[in-house]
């Protein structure tokens, strides 16, 4: 496939196989497009760079699945780093599918996949490169049909003036009912307005335009009803240059038992259901065949809670050593790691163990229902330093509802702790030099967590307890920390009402863009969009709403009921813990899907 840019210009910018395409594994349906049988094109759009898309194991999935679709043509488009974007906008060069190095105006969808706040202006920027109107309204018959996908497409309001739809909850089975309203539409040769009003029919999906906030309409998620035999290609795209995460993930279960009460992903992925043993090996052995990858990862949001981990562990492992495969766990919960895992994984090539205590003191870890108390924590690192690891990175967060300066100060306090154990165990022998890093994230009250009402902490507060922090923390460990003005923003827009979209249009109109990188995230942009718009980040972020209030997400259904996310905050007040959907149902409301762990549990 010839490329669409120049290869003058490929040879100016910054890893220049981030837009040529060619990949092992892409599909290319140029024959069949030719051949007249691709009758839609779609754009499946990542709002970051090829090296973050391209790690992303949810976009990647949903692009073989609707290429196994006959009629379609599904195409990747990536955010454009400024230096590709500069002389695009230079050489008159408009957003373009990788696969067909065409330029996505002329695609029938495009749909975008929400994973973080802090990318909604380059959302509007590749909107505006492809050449088509940014404000849904303005969008003509030729036009694309602009939608959205992800978690952070739950909170519709701030982006939906940009939208013509969302597809809300897991997309395995939406996307292809969404696909086939469009052609069904297409093929009768309808007005625009007509195909919004027949998506608007499909269970998950909301039309924007078709309501206004507190109109009384309300929306469910869709999940996958069989997670078990649920789509996962056999081959997977092997990207052409390095990306954050290069290797084969398996996702082995969806959802979390545990309830972290400051987690929106706990709640929206809620009910739990888990693949089986055979099945994810036979998942593993595919990837690997067609990719060639070195390492194995399991995905999940606590994979230590996986029901057969040691088993799946040791069948992995069965298959990956004889190909000098190794197999990285993610951070674990120090509450049930053993010996005999620490062992296995370390077999084929020790890595760094993470551990997320998420908060210094026991006090502050029952306000989050984190579960894990400080003997658990000691008793981990004390397994791992006693197997061979030496290097063990700690996170925390800072501003959590109801935290001391004592829960701040518990956070060196855990890192001395753990630096003391160290040595204890290397006491009279030679050993290397520890590498321990705590890293701390500040506090973001999220839609659909039992943290939803509280607000954040002001800017003030937050250096504040960072600079506490940095005092106290012992030299030996490295400490990282993330700026205030990147948390305050998230916490803005993702507990933003529809007049966000004004502010988020204003902001990438004075350049905004890649707002999730330091190096090009400009906070004095975003304030001078706030108040052009007679609005406050800092009220936003901060703002303590009442229980009875009217939430700008109150619309979007997660299956989980709001009263149960008001009983956790009070039973977070009351440094009560909820114990985990294993151990005792919680009454959340997840069974209403019949489905995972729920099934068979009074709810």
């Amino acid at each position: 496939m010839k490329s669409y840019i120049s290869d003058s210009i490929l040879k100016s910018v910054t890893k220049p196989a981030r837009y040529v395409g060619g990949e092992v594994n892409s599909i290319d349906k140029s024959r069949e497009l030719a051949e007249g049988k691709i009758s839609i094109r779609a754009a499946m759009c990542f709002a970051d760079i090829y090296d973050i898309g391209m790690s992303h194991l949810g976009y990647k999935m949903l692009y073989h699945l609707l290429n196994e679709r006959e009629d379609t043509w599904c195409e990747r488009v990536f955010a454009p780093w400024t230096d590709m974007e500069e002389k695009m906008r230079e050489n008159g060069y408009k957003l373009y599918g990788i696969e067909s190095q065409s330029p996505v105006e002329n695609f029938d969808l495009m749909g975008f996949s929400l994973q973080y706040e802090m990318s909604y202006t380059n959302i509007l920027n590749m909107l505006d490169l492809a050449g088509i109107p940014i404000y849904a309204k303005d969008r003509l018959p030729e036009h694309p049909f602009v939608f959205a996908g992800g978690p952070s497409a739950n909170n519709t309001e701030p982006l939906a003036d940009f939208f013509d739809f969302y597809n809300l909850g897991e997309g395995e089975e939406m996307l292809n009912e969404i696909f086939d309203c469009y052609a069904t539409w297409k093929s009768k040769n309808l007005p625009r307005a007509e195909f919004l009003k027949m998506v608007n029919e499909i269970p998950g999906v909301y039309v924007p335009s078709l309501h206004n906030p507190g109109d009384g309409f309300k929306v469910k998620k869709r999940i996958v009803t069989d997670f078990e035999n649920a789509y996962f290609p056999k081959k997977m795209i092997v990207p052409l240059c390095e990306v954050v995460h290069d290797r084969v993930s398996l996702e082995i279960f969806r959802g979390c038992i545990r309830g972290c009460r400051f987690c929106q992903a706990g709640f929206i992925y809620r009910p739990v259901r888990e693949r089986s043993i055979d099945r994810l090996v036979q998942m593993a052995k595919d990837q690997l065949e067609s990719t060639g990858y070195e390492e194995v990862s399991l995905l999940s949001l606590s994979t230590s809670d996986y029901t057969n981990l040691f088993p799946l562990a040791d069948e992995l492992l069965t298959t990956c050593e004889p190909q000098h495969v190794s197999l990285a766990l993610p951070s674990l919960r120090v509450d049930n790691m053993s010996l005999d895992l620490v062992k296995r994984v370390s077999r084929v090539r020790k890595s760094g163990l993470t551990l997320a205590p998420e908060a210094g003191t026991q006090r502050l870890r029952d306000v989050i229902n984190k579960g894990v108390t400080e003997e658990e924590l000691e008793n981990a690192v004390r397994l791992a330093f006693e197997n061979g690891w030496n290097n063990v990175k700690l996170y925390f967060m800072l501003g959590l509802p109801t935290e001391t300066d004592e829960d701040v100060l518990g956070i060196a306090k855990l890192g001395q702790k753990v630096l003391d154990i160290y040595e204890e165990v290397h006491r009279g022998r030679k050993a290397r030099r520890p590498e321990i890093s705590i890293s701390v994230s500040t506090f973001v009250p999220k839609p659909f967590t039992p943290f939803q009402w509280e607000g954040q902490d002001s800017y003030d507060e937050i250096i504040r307890k960072q600079n506490l922090l940095k005092t106290a923390i012992p030299r030996k460990i490295k400490f990282n920390w993330h700026d205030p003005e990147t948390s305050i923003l998230e916490a803005a827009i993702s507990r933003g009402d529809r007049r966000l979209g004004a502010v988020i249009y204003d902001a990438w109109s004075k350049g905004a863009k890649f707002d999730s990188w330091s190096e090009e995230m400009n906070y004095d942009r975003w304030m001078d969009a706030f108040r052009s718009q007679g609005l406050s980040a800092h009220e936003y972020a901060q703002r303590q709403f009442d229980f009875d209030d009217e939430l700008p997400w109150d619309h979007v259904d997660i299956g989980v009921r709001k009263q149960f996310l008001i009983d956790e905050n009070n039973r977070a007040h009351a440094e009560v813990i909820t114990p985990n959907c294993r151990e005792k149902c919680a009454r959340c409301g997840a069974a209403c899907y019949g489905k995972g762990l729920c099934v068979g549990k009074v709810n």
